[in-house]
């Protein structure tokens, strides 16, 4: 019987001890936290957005890299593999807009005790308030072979086999296989503290540099700030990074005192993490993307043409939130006490240019303590996708959010923690072939 170690009991964690333990190692979970599940109680805003009810297109269009890294992850245990481990534990879900998929209860919790248990019927040994301090792995000799020319030629192959771990206190324990699915480092407060780029640093992994993701933007614009807490439905906001589209898409944003965030603004922000260095970040968004800009100007038109006589200020609140049409009509530099039959066609057309394309500077993202996840992370070249092992280190295996994957909002990234923790799992359990 294999033991293995699973560092980290999250969802990548969790379910990568499910699939070694079904097929029969004995598993060890290391969770740093007094509880198992912490960051994916707080998901979904407590509701939990279980995966993405979509096809396999679907879901690699929403990843923001590394589509090819991920084939073989999804298809040993895609979305609808997903819904059936909850629904067959007793945890019923419903889709919702988006193919968003939630639990019925709204309870992340819910999520987490079908998990919990799971574990616990399979015989799960689980070792809370545990830190793991480092890995133990011992070197290994790289062997020789042949070239096409009779000469000595080296094999690539791996350096070390990994072989246990220390805990913080200074225990050590010895496993034939180590699961590391730690997280990134988002949302520290769940045990998120970046542990694993660490391990794996000590052996020469490569780690990109991790960066916030899904995570509000702060912007040079102090109207927007001064628009705090008003939500936009049914918008349209484009990315440019150093006036190249990078992003484009429709929902519901928020304005905050320090920018905007929301839906929409969160995966435009998964983008922006993979443009480090830029110069210059706009968002664009247009306020009424259901019509084009003729149509909007004939609409201007005929609310002009029914009041004629009223100001500016008490007409615009019919086609704008008030707040927000206070604010276009002082970026616009119109007199909002000014009659309507008195705006030139120069001023209705300013009115339509903000309309549709309400100009933000981004100056920066807010940090990890806000961030739904990481962006980067170890470097998918530094393990093999068939396997989610290693490349360097024997027998060390690496899930979720601790790899340079991720995706938009929508059940996505949850859907990559159960795919690669799936694999990994099921790979380290499962006897070496010849």
């Amino acid at each position: 019987m294999k033991k293995i170690a699973v560092v980290g009991g999250g969802a990548a964690g969790m379910i990568a001890a499910i699939r070694a333990l079904e097929l029969g190692a004995k598993v060890t979970l290391f969770e740093k936290n007094e509880k198992l599940g912490k960051k994916i109680y707080i998901t979904g805003k407590g509701r939990c957005n279980v995966t993405n009810d979509c096809d396999a297109e679907t879901f690699f269009s929403h990843l923001t890299g590394n589509e090819k890294f991920m084939y073989s992850a999804y298809y040993s245990f895609d979305t609808w593999a997903v819904q059936k481990l909850f629904q067959d534990e007793g945890c019923p879900l419903k889709v919702e807009r988006g193919n968003r998929v939630f639990p019925v209860s709204d309870h992340s919790s819910d999520i987490i005790k079908a998990l919990s248990k799971k574990l616990e019927r399979l015989g799960c040994e689980i070792r809370y308030k545990t830190t793991v301090k480092r890995l133990i792995a011992e070197a290994l000799e790289e062997p020789d072979r042949e070239d096409g020319n009779g000469k000595k030629a080296k094999k690539k192959s791996y350096r070390y086999q990994v072989k246990g771990l220390v805990c913080a206190d200074g225990k050590k324990y010895f496993y034939d296989a180590v699961i590391l699915a730690t997280g990134g480092l988002s949302y520290p407060s769940t045990g998120s503290t970046g542990d694993g780029y660490r391990f794996v640093k000590e052996f020469g992994m490569q780690i990109i540099q991790p960066k916030p993701a899904l995570v509000p933007l702060e912007t040079k614009e102090t109207w927007a700030h001064a628009l705090q807490g008003l939500s936009l439905k049914n918008v349209a906001a484009t990315l440019f990074v150093d006036g190249k589209k990078v992003y484009s898409g429709q929902g519901e944003m928020l304005f905050t005192h320090f920018g905007v965030s929301g839906p929409l603004i969160l995966t435009a922000s998964s983008e922006l993490a993979k443009h480090p260095g830029a110069k210059e970040c706009i968002v664009s968004i247009d306020l009424k993307p259901a019509l084009e800009e003729g149509q909007f100007d004939k609409r201007l038109l005929r609310e002009f043409e029914d009041a004629r006589n009223k100001q500016l200020k008490n007409i615009l609140p019919g086609v704008y939130p008030i707040r927000l049409a206070e604010t276009i009509l002082d970026i616009a530099g119109i007199d909002g006490s000014a009659a309507a039959h008195s705006v030139t066609r120069e001023q209705r057309e300013e009115l339509v240019n903000i309309t549709k394309n309400l100009t933000l500077t981004i100056t920066g993202t807010r940090d990890f303590k806000e961030a739904i996840i990481t962006s980067g992370g170890i470097s998918v070249k530094e393990i093999n996708p068939s396997t989610m092992e290693s490349r360097m280190v024997k027998k060390l295996y690496c899930a979720g959010e601790l790899l340079d994957v991720d995706a938009h909002t929508g059940g996505f990234n949850l859907q990559i923690a159960w795919s690669t923790g799936h694999l990994a799992g099921e790979s380290a359990a499962e006897e070496e072939k010849e």
